[in-house]
């Protein structure tokens, strides 16, 4: 979600933090709503960084908006996240796993190439909200050696998942919530609250694989107790097949998407 929309979400989910009940459609019953909490270390999870200054966070304590996952390719150099955060060639974009209390653990992995669906450049179609990011390795190791990696899988409603996303602004460590994955007008949904601004593109987990990243309707979301993907299924997998391949990237056009929550 973009930051202005996590504003929005931040005002809206006070309430939730008060210990309001919410309902979940498709569920049986009236659920609780967790409440997303903090975390040291998630190793293949980071921050994405605009433009490149994350080799300096250590002395400007630069702030972020999105947040990126790596996931298992041929090259084991590719990182997901939602396309609503990527914009131009990405070379201005750099990924930092792990980041947490401004230390960079893994390093500044540099984006080379970014990958979205052809309807996403044109129209922003929330059901492509996907972009894989090819990352430049990093002395002579590619990210996925270094921190590990996830599958991609496909969501499975009425089961449990796991939301990872770092808040916007500087320093800080991510938060994860766990919570029960629904459908809304096609696209999958958790309801918990705390996942603000910055989380957009955060990945959802389901048995081990990344089943989708914080984004598709809404951008995400216009609250920050309910959170949306866009839906995984065979566009997800042919984009990732093409980023895996590792030709030319997409270019996506640079300025702020409208606001899906005025």
């Amino acid at each position: 979600m973009l930051i202005v929309a996590g504003m929005v979400r931040a005002l809206a989910g006070a309430a939730v933090l008060l210990g309001l009940l919410a309902f979940s459609t498709g569920a049986a019953s009236v659920e609780r709503i967790p409440v997303a909490q903090s975390v040291e270390s998630v190793p293949a999870v980071g921050p994405l960084f605009f433009p490149s200054v994350a080799g300096l966070l250590p002395t400007l304590g630069a702030p972020h908006s999105c947040t990126g996952s790596v996931v298992h390719s041929a090259r084991g150099d590719l990182v997901i996240t939602a396309a609503h955060c990527v914009y131009g060639i990405g070379a201005t974009i750099e990924f930092v796993p792990d980041f947490h209390d401004d230390i960079a653990p893994y390093g500044v992995w540099s984006v080379r190439r970014i990958y979205v669906d052809p309807s996403w450049p044109t129209r922003q179609d929330p059901a492509h909200d996907v972009a894989f990011l090819q990352v430049a390795p990093r002395r002579g190791e590619q990210i996925e050696e270094v921190v590990g990696a996830r599958r991609l899988g496909h969501p499975r409603v009425g089961h449990l998942v796991t939301v990872t996303g770092y808040p916007a602004g500087p320093g800080g460590r991510p938060v994860t919530c766990t919570n029960t994955l629904w459908r809304t007008a096609g696209y999958p949904r958790v309801e918990c609250a705390g996942l603000v601004g910055g989380t957009s593109g955060g990945p959802w987990v389901q048995a081990g694989r990344v089943v989708g990243v914080v984004g598709g309707l809404e951008q995400g979301g216009c609250t920050d107790s309910t959170s949306y993907s866009a839906p995984f299924g065979a566009d997800v997998s042919r984009l990732y097949d093409r980023a895996q391949a590792g030709g030319a990237g997409d270019l996506l056009p640079v300025g702020a998407l409208a606001n899906a929550c005025s």
